[in-house]
């Protein structure tokens, strides 16, 4: 990858359109100052201090970010959120952030608003410290009056766009956006507009997923071969390759600190390193960055390699951003490639 390669892809992202069906949550964190630490009077525990509170979009809205940062032109999320005060600061967030359009993004009083609430101990020249998580689920199925409307907003985006990515991000089967009635109108969209690029990836694996572009990581992968171990990265590349022929789509498979193996139909398996680490990382979002930039790079014309690179680059700068589930821009991406271009040039 060189720059002006680089430039001619992203330089089509601000003409894209691209949809996001999933599970859509509010990361809100908590900055604690240790300095005014308290005890409390009528329990004897430890008060923590927030002197901040800060919001955005995460799960599947960290993928929304990351398509935000890249200069995507037009970015549909297909979700909902509960009529409460986590879904009015989601919503808000949402419509601040450019090019996002909530056409297609429910609110409905028959759920609550999906919500990751993060405390983090700031303290001056160290990375945050962040303390247990308190999250808010839905814990029931979704109900099939929502499951309908989803549907239908699912077929009326997908005329409308140049991709759409998949996200399921809950730990319970049925209770999120990606239920298996969903899934049943993606595999007939499939049939409908076999030429839409749709990218699709989930925390509890991609197994009775239609026929779309996968992407998951190599436990995922072993999982969903049937395998009870770890796989060597020649059987990665030789089951992706395989899995990829049977789909008659594109795989991904993330390998953390190893890279990206990337697979087509209709060429041999291709393995993409990871940048180097350049000092203290936190991996929260990487994955996601991972799947916004490989949407986005295949719609803009790139090569499945291509893609995967432009994906690693982005993760790489992501997960050198701490105390916040990060993106990574165009801008950064970009010197990024000039860097490496001038390290093979040596």
């Amino acid at each position: 990858m060189n720059l002006s390669r680089f430039q001619e892809i992203s330089a089509r992202y601000a003409g894209l359109r691209i949809a996001i069906v999933g599970d859509f949550c509010l990361d809100r964190y908590l900055e604690i100052d240790p300095a005014r630490q308290e005890i409390s009077i009528e329990t004897g525990l430890p008060v923590h201090n927030v002197v901040n509170v800060r919001s955005q979009p995460g799960a599947a809205g960290t993928i929304l970010n990351n398509l935000v940062a890249l200069g995507v032109g037009e970015i549909y999320p297909v979700g909902f959120c509960g009529e409460d005060g986590e879904g009015y600061e989601l919503r808000r967030s949402l419509l601040a952030r450019r090019g996002v359009k909530l056409d297609h993004f429910i609110e409905t009083d028959l759920r609550r608003t999906f919500t990751y609430c993060k405390p983090l101990v700031m303290e001056p020249g160290k990375a945050p410290v962040e303390l247990n998580r308190l999250d808010s689920k839905n814990w029931t199925p979704t109900p099939a009056l929502l499951q309908g409307r989803l549907i239908d907003c699912v077929a009326r985006v997908a005329t409308e766009v140049d991709a759409m990515i998949l996200m399921d991000q809950v730990d319970l089967p049925e209770t999120g956006v990606v239920t298996a009635k969903l899934l049943e109108a993606i595999g007939v969209l499939v049939k409908e507009l076999p030429e839409l690029l749709i990218l699709a990836d989930s925390r509890r694996g991609l197994r009775g997923y239609p026929p779309v572009c996968f992407k998951m990581n190599a436990a995922e992968l072993s999982s969903l071969s049937g395998s009870k171990r770890e796989l060597t990265l020649e059987e990665i590349q030789r089951t992706a390759a395989a899995m990829a022929r049977q789909h008659d789509r594109h795989v991904f498979v993330t390998l953390a600190e190893r890279g990206i193996v990337c697979a087509s139909p209709w060429t041999e398996p291709a393995h993409v390193c990871a940048l180097p680490v350049r000092g203290e990382i936190d991996i929260v979002g990487a994955g996601d960055s991972v799947t916004a930039n490989l949407a986005s790079a295949l719609a803009g014309g790139a090569t499945l390699r291509e893609a995967s690179e432009i994906a690693m680059l982005a993760s790489s700068i992501v997960i050198h951003q701490l105390g916040t589930t990060g993106t990574a821009s165009v801008p950064q991406i970009a010197e990024l490639v000039a860097v490496g271009a001038s390290e093979s040039s040596r």
